[in-house]
């Protein structure tokens, strides 16, 4: 091989690393979202969810998240678990007229948790632990749009919402799903000849042969 065709090799080869290089740094941050998990919760009652929030930016740090809460089902309650460093304001709002809930009238709804106080630095994430019900029948989607707010005054709005067929959004909106809860298993069959009764031995015979 010439030397000018090692070189156009080696650009080649080095373009090639640059390339898997850059890869390798955008794709965390690319699918680095704000979400909320479990991502399914059953029916009824209340349920403890986790919104977790990573930093995406290399040279700012988070100082203030907010989640909406849905306005289709209305929550009556939402009790946050405290976060170091962080402090957490619950805004709520009137329903008029109230709405029942399961086996609830709600008259006054949480509209909006937002939490700040603490900072998230680059390369970091937080969780926000929330108890939150009553909730909804099977089959309903929940979405709880977020704005997350960074040192340098940028806010990114976490408030597309996913559509089935469509391509997912840059910025989707944590979504909770409400499933049915799934049916108890039904114990084993017993063995096919039984269990034999206790006291008896293999032979049939009774205690005094």
């Amino acid at each position: 091989m010439s030397s000018p065709q090692r070189r156009a090799a080696l650009t080649l080869v080095l373009a090639a690393l640059a390339s898997a290089v850059a890869t390798i740094l955008v794709t965390p941050t690319a699918s680095a979202h704000v979400t909320v998990s479990p991502g399914t919760v059953e029916p009824g009652g209340y349920a403890r969810v986790v919104f977790r929030v990573p930093n995406e930016r290399d040279d700012a740090s988070t100082t203030r998240v907010e989640v909406s809460f849905p306005t289709d089902h209305r929550f009556a309650s939402a009790s946050v678990q405290p976060v170091p460093g962080w402090t957490a304001t619950t805004r709520t709002e009137p329903v008029d007229p109230p709405v029942r809930v399961g086996e609830r009238t709600v008259s006054e709804a949480v509209t909006t948790i937002a939490w700040e106080g603490g900072t998230v630095p680059p390369g970091q994430f937080q969780e926000f632990p929330v108890s939150l019900g009553p909730l909804p029948a099977a089959g309903t989607e929940l979405v709880f749009k977020a704005l997350q707010t960074y040192s340098s005054g940028e806010v990114v709005r976490w408030i597309d919402v996913e559509r089935d067929g469509e391509a997912r959004p840059e910025h989707p909106a944590p979504t909770l799903s409400v499933v049915a809860a799934s049916a108890p298993r039904a114990p084993p069959p017993p063995p096919a000849g039984g269990t034999p009764p206790r006291g008896r031995g293999a032979r049939g015979g009774g205690a005094g042969g």
